[in-house]
């Protein structure tokens, strides 16, 4: 087998791509790769030299700063704005010399935000302009694995669209509800710059990085799936039920338009602290700190409806405490 996998089941993502995208995108220009997170690692071994900087958008997955680490990277966060829409001239500002590459995730962990295309297109603008400035090129790099798992009625816009020096990472294990699953892909805009360098960069990190290939049973498995997501009606009710308890308890948030994921302001200023009231009453949550946002934390609903349900009660007590500065 091949270290970017099997060239068929390249060619069945690839074509799926294509419509996705709406851009051709062919086998050639794929690597199958252990999950999104490989394929991350994958990504930054064959573009970063030591200190280079890749911008991420706060709030962020939160091992993206690690992932960086692991090949010389510097992560150089930019807020988004209020709503965790791209803050388009914060991004301008935040690109120099040493800018490689800016990340995007979109559906967002952990906001459930997806990014306009008219602000990835405006977002294109603003690296091909900088690339130009500094003599360089800046990847826009797409992290995907909730593209499939969106709510009333929206969109995923495909970035291949908006940027041609783009790259897009994915997994399963969200789409098909396949956690531990490592099975993912890469791939790269086919007019991409210096794209048989990269390719062959890419091709070579996923072997010496010691994934060597993805697993060869689950490329089998993908390659008849590309049609196949979980039944997202079951997290838009579970959305649905959250949501209610968290307005009738008096939290503040933005509804997720994607993901599974909700991310409400603290009721006080220290969300860690916060999280330890609701650890008192039972609830897990990440505090926002850990995603680059601190004063907000996030909640997960990929559980059962009445795990959701009895924990009304809970958000109300912990929103009690808070308040009183117990």
């Amino acid at each position: 087998m091949p270290n970017n996998g099997y060239p068929w089941v390249r060619e069945a993502i690839a074509a799926r791509m294509s419509v996705e995208q709406g851009v051709t995108v062919t086998q050639a220009e794929m690597l199958l790769t252990c999950g999104a997170a490989g394929g991350l690692n994958v990504v930054f071994k064959a573009l970063l030299n030591p200190g280079e900087e890749v911008i991420l958008l706060a709030p962020y997955f939160v091992e993206y700063n690690f992932y960086l680490d692991n090949h010389g990277g510097v992560g150089r966060v930019v807020n988004t704005d209020q709503d965790f829409n791209l803050d388009l001239p914060a991004i301008a500002a935040a690109i120099s010399e040493k800018t490689k590459a800016i990340i995007i995730n979109s559906p967002n962990n952990p906001t459930g935000q997806i990014y306009p295309e008219e602000a990835l297109t405006a977002l294109g603008v603003i690296l091909e302009e900088a690339g130009k400035r500094f003599g360089s090129t800046i990847y826009l790099i797409a992290d995907e694995p909730y593209r499939k798992i969106i709510f009333d009625g929206n969109i995923v816009p495909g970035i291949f669209r908006t940027y041609r020096n783009s790259i897009v990472v994915s997994s399963y294990s969200k789409d098909l509800s396949l956690p531990g699953e490592r099975i993912g892909y890469l791939a790269v805009h086919p007019e991409i710059d210096d794209k048989t360098a990269l390719l062959d960069a890419m091709n070579l990190a996923n072997r010496i990085l010691g994934f060597v290939n993805a697993p060869a049973l689950m490329q089998r498995v993908v390659a008849e799936l590309q049609d196949v997501t979980v039944d997202t009606a079951i997290y838009a009710r579970r959305r649905e039920i959250f949501c209610s308890i968290l307005r009738d308890a008096g939290y503040t948030f933005l509804a997720p338009r994607g993901a599974f994921y909700i991310f409400p302001q603290a009721p006080i200023q220290d969300d860690v602290r916060f999280i330890a009231l609701l650890q008192e009453e039972k609830i897990l949550a990440v505090p926002g700190v850990g995603f680059g946002a601190p004063g907000y934390f996030r909640l997960a609903f990929c559980v059962g409806d009445e795990v959701i349900k009895r924990s009304a009660e809970g958000f109300r007590q912990a929103m009690r405490k808070a308040t009183a500065g117990i």
